[in-house]
């Protein structure tokens, strides 16, 4: 089944999401660093553009939450309100600057109850820029550190000019990644993206899956498949024609009630399994607010069940503490 690169023999793999963010500002060289050091087998860059089309790192195209962008008083006048994935949304886009004026700001915890400490010292990575970080620290821990992009709102972008696929295989093929072994996962919550990469690339794709709603891509289309209706057997078999593996949502693997407590894990896992493709589930977080009242407040127990299930890797906030459970299967 697993026909794609597993960094650690048959053990899940640690992919750290935004890089170490549940101690650094998330999408950030440092963050990413932190990753990498407390074992993470991959960092997880999202990937937006410039205004001059240069791949950068942002969870959003929208920069208020995760930036000083608004203390710059010549950038006032750059706040506006834009339909993005159908929904109206207001503040600073990525796509509004240069990278030059991208790089003059500095990153800022998103979530208030994370460490602010390290608000306004990190300026934003390019994708290249990431690429370079991870080739350093790979030579000198002396072991191979994956990258696993995700294009965000690539319907978005390709409609004002913008697409992300051809600069994204332009980068990483440049850089030497081609083979559909090298440390390299590409994702989307959009099919028609990944469809269209898995013509420029041999390198393997993830199609992310949420649970609720459905692709943009599809919404476009006026195709009404859900991201649920994606799960079905059949459809997950469509999804392996183009796709090394899925990235769902956890919710999608086990269920909670109103109540959030788990309700009985779902076949998710085994039907992907046996279409080929592999799992790796997302988001992993320390924080009680994240967390089922099931684990009594123990993420351990969380990842310990999840991969009692079978996931090929998981998504963390909390690389230490996936890898600390890691070590005990």
């Amino acid at each position: 089944m697993k026909k794609y690169l597993q960094l650690n023999s048959s053990l899940p793999i640690i992919i750290a999401h935004r890089g170490a963010s549940g101690f650094r500002p998330e999408h950030t060289l440092a963050s990413y660093k932190l990753a990498i050091t407390l074992g993470a087998d991959y960092i997880e860059p999202d990937l937006v553009s410039t205004k001059d089309g240069v791949l950068i790192a942002r969870h959003e195209n929208e920069i208020s939450t995760t930036t000083n962008v608004a203390e710059y008083p010549e950038f006032v006048n750059r706040k506006t309100t834009k339909l993005i994935d159908g929904k109206p949304i207001t503040g600073w886009f990525t796509e509004d600057f240069t990278l030059a004026e991208i790089k003059t700001l500095k990153a800022k915890e998103r979530l208030p109850f994370r460490d602010q400490s390290f608000n306004n010292q990190f300026s934003i990575p390019t994708f290249q820029e990431i690429i370079d970080l991870v080739k350093l620290k790979s030579g000198e821990i002396g072991r191979s550190i994956g990258i696993y992009p995700e294009t965000k709102h690539p319907t978005y972008f390709a409609s004002i000019g913008l697409p992300l696929e051809e600069p994204l295989i332009e980068i990483l093929h440049n850089n030497g990644y081609r083979s559909a072994k090298d440390p390299i996962y590409i994702q989307s919550f959009e099919t028609a993206n990944l469809q269209k990469l898995r013509k420029l690339t041999d390198l393997p794709l993830i199609q992310l899956l949420e649970n609720f709603g459905q692709p943009f891509d599809l919404v476009m289309k006026g195709d009404s498949r859900t991201y649920k209706d994606l799960t079905t057997p059949q459809e997950l078999a469509k999804i392996a024609e183009y796709a090394a593996g899925i990235g769902p949502n956890k919710q999608m693997i086990i269920p909670v009630d109103k109540e959030g407590k788990l309700l009985s894990p779902t076949s998710l896992i085994a039907d992907a399994h046996t279409v080929g493709l592999l799992v790796h589930p997302y988001t992993f977080r320390n924080e009680k607010q994240y967390l089922a009242p099931d684990y009594n407040q123990n993420p351990e127990a969380e990842y310990e069940q999840f991969f009692n299930l079978g996931v090929d890797g998981v998504f963390t906030d909390f690389t230490n503490t996936a890898l600390m459970v890691i070590q005990r299967i």
